[in-house]
């Protein structure tokens, strides 16, 4: 199953993440497919960039969101 989730690319207590449409077995920071966005934790607000146009492709081809990237692309006005 193809899952849009979150990779991991930030230093050691500095996290920094990739919104990732990746293969449901691959590992969390291994092989994806395509990245549609990013997530930045620390700034304040939390900075969240995604580009809706590939996000709403992946969802209307079958793709599943984790429950995190589920809120955060809420946060960012792409899902309801």
């Amino acid at each position: 199953m193809v899952k849009i989730r979150l990779k991991r690319i930030g230093a050691k207590k500095k996290p920094f993440y990739r919104i990732i449409v990746a293969d449901g077995r691959s590992p969390r920071d291994g092989k994806f497919i395509e990245q549609v966005g990013t997530y930045d934790p620390k700034t304040e607000p939390s900075a969240i960039n995604v580009d809706a146009e590939k996000v709403k492709k992946w969802l209307s081809n079958g793709a599943q969101p984790t429950d995190t990237v589920k809120k955060l692309l809420k946060i960012a006005g792409v899902t309801e």
